[in-house]
């Protein structure tokens, strides 16, 4: 997305330097490294979202434009739904289909392979 190099290391070094511990009998345990992205409740994690599901927003775009996926028309000439969305949801429109549930399918495997 054109980020610069400096700003993606901070974001790295964030992510990777997560750490927590839990509270047994009131009392916090040692500190462990969290292995898969940020704690809950940290205040960059709607940023992120936001950042992610752009991505995921620019290859239903794509889908639709080229003809992999039928989004749905809406009526008077009005724009074509595939997706919207929200502040931690994300909802997907289209035609009930064989076609494009097998593309939809494609979307999300390439969503996922970007994201690991």
């Amino acid at each position: 997305m054109g980020f610069p190099l400096q700003w993606c290391k901070w974001i790295r070094g964030i992510l990777k330097s997560a750490r927590s511990s839990a509270l047994v009998n009131g009392s916090p345990t040692f500190e462990f490294g969290c292995e898969k992205g940020i704690r809950q409740g940290d205040p960059i994690s709607p940023f992120l979202f936001i950042i992610v599901m752009e991505a995921l927003s620019v290859l239903f775009r794509r889908a639709v434009h080229i003809g992999a996926f039928d989004g749905i028309n809406l009526p008077n000439n009005g724009p074509i739904v595939s997706h919207l969305v929200f502040a931690d949801d994300v909802m997907i429109f289209g035609e009930w289909s064989t076609f494009n549930f097998l593309n939809l399918k494609r979307i999300l495997r390439v969503f996922h392979i970007c994201s690991i």
